[in-house]
């Protein structure tokens, strides 16, 4: 059953299945609670009270917002944890990597552990050099600007083809879904702000974390000329002996739903070490 929390005037939305310590999964730009079909039910099956959320401006949320930038996630995310009754492990993808970091440092007594799939942590800057030799990764960057400059819903569709290198088994229906949601109106306009949100908030907090993280970069993301050395950096950049780096091969940006299982196996013992009581 989903569930609405009301932040500031607006809502989220979110669903929690299962029983145990708390985990909280928050998904990427353009997509919903519903990309974590897969690890959701496997993590609730393991014993883990699992809160599924639409980010806000996504899903089931509203729109709105005054902003949409991973400071303005983290917050959210944190009011949920406390509504929940936490303390909790945040896994986030891509924005929602950087928002789970600036969670972990901003509230310390309520965020355990975070693992970050594929996430934007850090200042980006363009290889100018890969755009020239790298195919993927020039025409990532092509349709990701096509979208965020154009609200270009066909652009958006051609990342996704290019950020899943395999399909997940339902893809035709999950992709359609995905159409569909961001047709509504509204939908388009707060993925675009998404991503001229410059992830330099996160960055600036990578120091002040001071719980576990676990890093999970596909080889195959398009997002990024090296996605290995864009996950070195976020693990350089937290305090020592915090960060670990998982380099998926063959996976694109979508990890948790492009290979679930292995992103289950690596969640497990992190959880096992970060949340008491599992």
């Amino acid at each position: 059953m989903t569930e609405q929390l009301t932040i500031d005037g607006n809502t989220i939305a979110y669903d929690v299945s299962g029983e145990g310590p708390l985990v909280v999964l928050a998904h990427g730009i353009g997509d919903s609670r519903h990309s974590y079909r897969f690890l959701a039910p496997a993590l609730a099956a393991k014993g883990y009270r699992v809160a599924n959320v639409d980010i806000r401006g996504c899903g089931d949320s509203s729109l709105g917002w005054d902003g949409y930038s991973r400071t303005d996630i983290a917050g959210d995310l944190v009011a949920l944890i406390r509504h929940l009754g936490g303390p909790a492990v945040i896994i986030g993808q891509s924005i929602s990597g950087g928002a789970a970091t600036i969670a972990a440092a901003t509230a310390p007594d309520q965020v355990t552990g975070v693992i970050e799939l594929a996430p934007f942590t850090r200042a980006q800057s363009f290889s100018v050099g890969a755009l020239l030799s790298d195919k993927r990764y020039r025409t990532g960057n092509m349709r990701l600007i096509a979208t965020m400059i154009m609200g270009s819903l066909s652009s958006w569709q051609k990342y996704l083809d290019l950020a899943y290198p395999t399909k997940p088994a339902d893809w035709a229906a999950e992709s359609a879904r995905i159409d569909a949601k961001l047709r509504e109106p509204g939908r388009m306009k707060a993925l675009q702000a998404m991503c001229k949100s410059q992830p330099t908030d996160a960055g600036a907090q990578l120091g002040n974390v001071e719980c576990p993280v676990l890093v999970v970069e596909g080889s195959a993301d398009p997002d990024w000329a090296d996605p290995r050395a864009e996950g070195e950096k976020i693990v350089a950049d937290l305090p020592a002996g915090l960060g670990e780096l998982v380099v998926l091969d063959g996976v694109g940006h979508y990890p948790h739903a492009q290979v679930p299982d292995e992103v289950v196996a690596l969640t497990l013992p992190f959880l096992a070490k970060t949340l008491t009581g599992a």
